[in-house]
């Protein structure tokens, strides 16, 4: 009799790349395309809502987008360096991004400063604007973790739940165990985690009129939590993994929690509610012909 966690596992593609012509597509690519469309349309629409001017997300994306993949690689290639600079590697690799391998937090990082690069020449004030990106921030991780799936990496530790990931024999070779093993699907789960925590920071973002940078504190919590725990069974090896007991990124997760944590509440006490103006000095609000007309209203008449 076939094993009930054989039928109900979850397959992984036979292949991550398909061929238009001679062109490769690749799935891990066009998971981190698709994210950071998502975070931009739902940046936009966020940012208008607080009283930005159409476009200007996209145009900070400019900046945010090629300093965050920049950022995440280096991240990849610093804590896994063994992998591009080590005996027999290729150093040459350390620049194939669309083979997979992006450091969240060093994505994260250094987009942050592509941001503000941006949000600076457009003389938007930064608070503002990355509380009105970070939950499509979020979407965008749920949807770039499934570049994991196409290339069959980034996987945790075996199980016999239903759901376990399968991967192809000679993976899961190379990661130590017998062919037909399955394995936690830690991208789902992290995939999953994003889309929970985007609709508990809109729902928190409404109820309560957070600003100052507590949406992105906020963000930084949940999103922290459930890394933590989901780091915490993988099986991967990375070169800074075992600190004190605990993977690198665990500590990580740790450390940004309490910073978080402390942003949230030293800001909720000395500046409640959400900023009026988000333009720095010289600079006014959208004017109502700037504003985007919904697609149930007439052309010319005015927003409520």
């Amino acid at each position: 009799m076939t094993p009930l966690t054989t039928v109900l596992s979850i397959p992984s593609p036979s292949s991550g790349i398909w061929y238009v012509g001679p062109f490769p597509l690749r799935g891990y690519a066009l998971a981190i395309i698709l994210g950071i469309v998502a975070a931009i349309w739902i940046g936009e629409r966020r940012w208008v809502a607080r009283g930005g001017r159409p476009g200007e997300i996209q145009d900070i994306a400019i900046w945010a987008v090629p300093f965050g993949l920049i950022g995440g690689r280096l991240y990849h290639v610093l804590t896994d360096h063994d992998l591009y600079f080590g005996s027999g590697q290729h150093p040459i690799e350390a620049l194939y991004v669309w083979r997979g391998g992006l450091g969240v937090w060093g994505a994260i990082g250094l987009g942050a400063v592509g941001a503000i690069i941006g949000a600076k020449r457009k003389g938007i004030k930064l608070l503002p604007v990355l509380d009105a990106m970070a939950p499509g921030v979020l979407v965008a991780q749920a949807l770039g973790r499934w570049g994991n799936w196409f290339n069959q990496e980034l996987f945790g530790k075996p199980t016999d739940l239903p759901w376990g990931l399968s991967v192809s024999d000679d993976v899961a070779t190379q990661a130590g165990y017998p062919p037909g093993t399955t394995f936690h699907p830690t991208f789902l789960y992290e995939s999953l985690w994003c889309l929970a925590a985007f609709g508990v920071l809109v729902w928190a973002d409404r109820r309560f009129r957070l600003g100052h940078g507590r949406v992105v504190a906020l963000y930084i919590m949940i999103y922290t939590v459930g890394r933590a725990w989901i780091e915490m069974l993988r099986i991967d090896n990375v070169e800074l993994e075992d600190v004190g007991g605990l993977r690198f990124n665990v500590w990580t997760s740790l450390v940004l929690f309490v910073a978080a944590l402390v942003w949230f509440v030293l800001s909720a006490r000395r500046q409640p509610g959400r900023e009026e103006q988000v333009y720095a000095e010289g600079r006014g609000p959208a004017t109502e012909s700037e504003l985007p007309v919904p697609a149930d209203e007439p052309e010319g008449r005015p927003q409520p």
